[in-house]
Formats: structure tokens, sequence, C-alpha cells
């Protein structure tokens, strides 16, 4: 039977066009005076970023913990958190509600507010040593961590108090010692999975959250993908950082993410072992961590943007 769909409906669809206009806004008219490339501070240590729905990235530092952001359409940037001796931040996302969500490599994870930079909680997710809190996706009502270092994943819940919960990884999940196993992590395109890389020896992974089991993804057009980093998707679109190869392989998902299918490779003479990325518009923006460049406190830094 058809119905006439009642204000309210007709509101809430007004609502959601206006969403959606201002979260395509940034289109390729209104991004192609914006910069590509912007420095980030010298001895940062980058490797995350998180971009959400207005024109800022935010880049965590893995000396000190620390919090940096750049306005998009300048390439202007600030430091919202200095951090501090013993913080590490590397994979982030960033919430609807301006919630940061930070990855702290050593058994922690910190959620900040991105307009001030404030450390606003604390999870302990697992003990400092033998571990690794790589990277953060944001699914349902939990942000879920990824550990390189043990077979398990954790989450928290979405912006309030809750306890921490541990899944571990079953399943096709092979755990290769002293070596960085989970990486980056995304939801996959029907938001009931996780879809995890291993970094090495290149796999990718779907994950069922409730269980933890694990489904090796077949891979079409490529047999690896080695040194798998950040993880980012558009729809059935799979991207996927390979960092010391300086690429970005782009993959077709099928509509289960069973098997990913290679479409193309991005390269770019600026990436300079890129990690993680993050989309705003028609770009994809990632952040050069410089793994082989030995480190100083001088050492420069930056993100690059190409297009999609």
């Amino acid at each position: 039977m058809i119905q006439n769909p009642s204000r309210r409906a007709l509101l809430g669809g007004a609502a959601a066009l206006a969403a959606l206009a201002v979260t395509a806004a940034p289109a390729t008219a209104q991004t192609a005076a914006w910069p590509t490339e912007f420095p980030l501070p010298n001895g940062w240590l980058p490797e995350g970023i998180a971009i959400g729905s207005k024109p800022y990235a935010y880049f965590g530092s893995r000396g000190t913990g620390g919090i940096y952001r750049v306005d998009l359409r300048t390439g202007e940037g600030t430091v919202l958190h200095a951090g501090a001796t013993g913080q590490i931040a590397v994979g982030l996302k960033i919430d609807r509600d301006g919630l940061l969500y930070v990855a702290g490599n050593t058994g922690v994870a910190r959620v900040h507010d991105s307009r001030t930079g404030e450390v606003v909680r604390t999870f302990q997710l697992s003990e400092a040593t033998g571990h690794f809190i790589n990277d953060v996706t944001l699914l349902g009502d939990r942000a879920w961590f990824t550990d390189s270092r043990a077979a398990q994943l954790y989450s928290v819940p979405r912006g309030r108090d809750g306890a921490v919960r541990t899944l571990p990884l079953t399943g096709d999940w092979v755990q290769l010692p002293d070596v960085n196993n989970a990486n980056g992590v995304v939801g996959t395109p029907d938001g009931r999975g996780l879809i995890v890389v291993k970094s090495t020896p290149g796999e990718l992974h779907n994950v069922n959250p409730k269980t933890g089991h694990a489904t090796k993804i077949a891979l079409v057009g490529q047999d690896t993908v080695v040194n798998g980093d950040g993880l980012w998707r558009i729809g059935r679109t799979l991207y996927v950082v390979q960092n010391r190869l300086n690429l970005v392989s782009v993959w077709d998902l099928d509509a289960r993410a069973t098997t990913a299918t290679l479409r193309t490779t991005i390269t770019d003479p600026r990436f300079d072992v890129p990690t993680t990325a993050a989309r705003f518009g028609d770009r994809l923006y990632l952040v050069n961590a410089r793994f082989t460049t030995p480190p100083t406190p001088e050492t420069t830094y930056d993100a690059v943007a190409v297009s999609l």
C-alpha cells in the first residue's frame, strides 16, 4: 500500500539531502585551488591522519603523542595537543560528534576533543609490552583498534564511558612472530564486518566483530598487499596504502567482501613511505612517515593529496 509521507519523513529527507550537500560540497571546482601538499612540524614523526566532514586534517606524533591540525584550504596548521614523554599517537579517526579516537601503541587508546585537543577519555586496551595498538576505525556504536603484535582486536564505546572488549582473532588468521600483523582497519561495505590488513605477509581479512572469525579475502590481480598499512573505503572500492612500496593499491570488493580485484595503483613522486590516508571531497590525503629516513628533531615531514 502506498502511503503519503509524513511531515517528519519529509523533514528527515530534507535534512539528509542537506547533509549530503554539505558532505559533497568540496567538489573539484572548490578544491582546485587548495594546496596538494603541506608541511608538518619538523621532527613530528607522523603516521596517522584523520579527516571528518569539515576541511581539517589531524595528524598524530609517534614521538610525543601530540595532535597537529591542518586547514586543508590553506595548508596552515597548529598543534592542538602537545603530547608528553612516553605518549604515542599512530592511527586516528574522527567521529561525527567531534571526538578524535587515537591508537596509542603502548596498550592505550585516547579520545580527544578535536576542537581543543583536550584528552577526554583514556582506555587501557592491553598491557604496555608485547602489544602494538596500531590503527582504529568506527563501526556501529564502538571504535575498533588493531594490535599488530597480538591476534586480537579491541573495541570501546563511542562517545561514552564503558568497558573495553577484547576480540581474539580466529578462523583463517595466523599470527606470525616478531613482525607486524594486523594494521589498518575499515568497516565492510555492508557495515556488518571489519576489513583488516595483515602487513606480513600482505593479506586482507574480513572479520566478524561478534565472533572474531577471520575469513581471508581472495585477491585477484595481485598476489599480496605486502606492507599494507592504512585502509580507506568508498563504497565497494578499497584503498590500501602499501607504505614502503610507495603506492596505494585500489581494489574492487564483491558484495560480501570475500574477493578483492585490483583495479589500479596510485603512485606519486612525492610519496615518501606514506602510511595512512583519508578522503575529503575528490582527494585522498596521505601522510609521509619517512620510515627510511633517520629521524632527528630537524627532520622535515609533510602530507600530500592525490586526485581520486
